[in-house]
């Protein structure tokens, strides 16, 4: 027995993590992971940070290093349905959307009127947020 629970009929299966990498890497994956878990968990309190790109990457790392890690974040009952959504179907449902360029609205705002950014910089963080959004809106928002 490997100390990991098995998933019963009503818990969701999570894909099987891709071959973990080199050992050398093992722990920078587990560390991008433990981070950006904990960026996402921030994001969930703060309106400016987003949380699913990082999870994201969490699920991601955590297949390249700890088959645990990325059982317990797949099936985690706050952040597991919308990473299993997004892996089984490629949806950003629209309350996300909505936060997600409202986020950006309002950091473009600060930067141009708050910060007074030079205009290279504007415009750089502009160019960044518009592809950023444009990518999220071409993203459907239920599964079909």
């Amino acid at each position: 027995m490997s100390g990991v629970p098995s998933p019963t009929a009503k818990e969701p299966r999570p894909p099987g993590p891709e071959q973990e990498g080199p050992p050398r890497f093992r722990l920078a994956f587990l560390a991008l992971g433990c981070v950006c878990v904990g960026l996402g968990a921030l994001g969930t309190f703060l309106p400016l940070l987003p949380t699913t790109p990082f999870l994201l990457i969490a699920l991601w790392a955590f297949s390249r290093s700890s088959r645990r890690f990325h059982h317990w974040l797949f099936t985690h009952p706050r952040f597991g349905p919308r990473l299993q959504e997004w892996q089984r179907h490629g949806t950003v449902p629209v309350k996300v959307k909505a936060s997600a360029l409202s986020a950006m609205a309002v950091s473009f705002a600060l930067l141009a009127f708050v910060a007074r950014v030079e205009w290279p910089v504007l415009v750089f963080a502009g160019g960044v947020m518009l592809t950023g959004a444009a990518y999220l809106l071409t993203r459907p928002s239920r599964p079909p």
